[in-house]
């Protein structure tokens, strides 16, 4: 008679060698921002999202030459207060790419520095840096490591320019990045996108065409207005409790 496996079995946990590696990093990392917020810094997540066209417009853009289809990228900051009082910006990559901005971070830096004084700014790591610091530090002590310079798509980011206005800059793990309240916001917009368009659409035909036009700006601004500071406090809330839990099992 057949044998079938238990149901619980069917969705299995593929351990990788560097877990418990990964696992210390993150450990490092947190202990790292608690000591910094308990020395008096306010924690601000720092990054951004794409927003394909298709998003924008509720269309499939694809086509058979795959050609690459125009994506914004908006670049903002959050924290337990809201959003942080800074004007995000949005930039537009498309087959000719974008130049990475380096006066941003600057600017940003000044503006936290003004409205909250000395921040922790937490940016996520990207997957590749992530993999390969993790096979330099194989048979390493993990540590909380911050790589000379953070590039995002559209703005790179540098430690030294942080410190130079008082704040630290930590990059949260990449296999932890659930852990990042700001994940949840872009996450919040994009909903806000896919459920609103077409209340920011404007159409106009004529005898042979038919156009559409988006108020883009309008949809990013109100989207963004939506996840208001108590939404804020509730993602912020959750990370914490996680935290928690994380740090009850560290020896």
């Amino acid at each position: 008679m057949p044998h079938f496996a238990s149901p619980l079995l069917r969705n299995i946990i593929i351990r990788s060698p560097f877990d418990s590696i990964m696992r210390k990093q993150y450990l490092q990392y947190l202990k790292t921002l608690r000591m910094l917020q308990y020395d008096g810094f306010n924690t601000v997540y720092f990054g951004e999202t794409d927003i394909p066209e298709s998003l924008v417009t509720g269309e499939d853009l694809r086509d058979e030459y795959f050609i690459q289809n125009p994506t914004w990228y908006i670049v903002h900051a959050g924290g337990s207060q809201g959003w942080v009082p800074w004007k995000y910006r949005v930039f537009l990559r498309d087959e000719l790419g974008v130049q990475r901005e380096e006066s941003i971070f600057p600017e940003f830096c000044d503006v936290v520095k003004k409205a909250y004084g000395r921040c922790v700014i937490v940016l996520k790591d990207r997957r590749w840096q992530e993999e390969r610091r993790t096979k330099e530090d194989k048979k390493s002590e993990a540590q909380a490591h911050v790589p000379p310079v953070i590039n995002l798509m559209s703005v790179t980011c540098c430690p030294e320019v942080a410190k130079s206005y008082g704040h630290e800059l930590l990059t949260l793990p990449f296999h932890y990045n659930y852990l990042n309240p700001l994940d949840s916001a872009w996450s919040s917009l994009k909903w806000f996108i896919i459920n609103n368009r077409k209340e920011f659409c404007l159409q106009s035909i004529d005898s042979i065409y038919s156009y559409q036009y988006m108020l883009f700006s309008d949809l990013i601004s109100k989207g963004i207005e939506r996840i208001s500071p108590s939404k804020w406090r509730m993602l912020i809330n959750k990370v914490w409790r996680w935290e928690n839990y994380y740090l009850s099992k560290c020896p």
